[in-house]
């Protein structure tokens, strides 16, 4: 079984930061991300690991967020890799900041690097691990994504993309449906 995990997010020093570069945050928290032999292909840059008896394939596109299904398809054909086998980490508005959830398939809630993945690969179904960052509460959705997390939600990043990690650590362990269990809609820094 192979399975491929792709981290949205905008190349470039400028973006390194925001909120739509929650997913390459959370693959470079990965305890095992620097053993990782990174290369460049498919638009992107790849780098493939066994682990428990399973092959992952792990994708940062290169491209900008809106054009990401240009690096998904030619890495799935190569890998020949299912939709159904796809784990997308992105930013979700529709959750507050710091919460999580699996979810397979759905609707694009406006996100321009799903909706480039599901344009390009025909389908929806692929699998998400979607990282609460919140709506703002005024200003432009694209200024928000686009910019730095704030002082305040800077202190508990760390704990969320921890969060992020033992996500993609219980799905590369247990499978999606063990996952999806555990993270469903968890929120890693409500204050008790």
């Amino acid at each position: 079984m192979e399975t491929l995990i792709i981290a949205l997010g905008n190349p470039g020093h400028e973006y390194e930061r925001t909120r739509h570069n929650v997913g390459w945050q959370i693959l470079e928290q990965l305890p095992f991300f620097n053993d990782l032999a990174w290369k460049e292909k498919f638009k992107g840059l790849y780098s493939s690991m066994s682990f428990k008896g399973e092959k992952f394939h792990f994708l940062k596109p290169q491209t900008y967020m809106n054009l990401s299904g240009e690096s998904v398809v030619p890495a799935m054909k190569f890998f020949k890799i299912p939709i159904e086998s796809v784990l997308v980490i992105h930013d979700e508005l529709d959750l507050p900041f710091g919460t999580l959830a699996l979810k397979k398939g759905g609707g694009l809630a406006g996100h321009n690097g799903l909706k480039s993945i599901a344009e390009l690969t025909g389908s929806r179904e692929f699998l998400r691990l979607r990282m609460g960052i919140g709506r703002p509460q005024h200003g432009s959705v694209s200024s928000w994504v686009l910019s730095p997390f704030s002082q305040e939600e800077s202190i508990g990043l760390e704990t969320f993309l921890k969060g992020g990690v033992e996500a993609l650590d219980s799905f590369m362990t247990g499978g999606f449906q063990k996952a999806a269990r555990s993270f469903s809609k968890k929120n890693f820094i409500e204050k008790n």
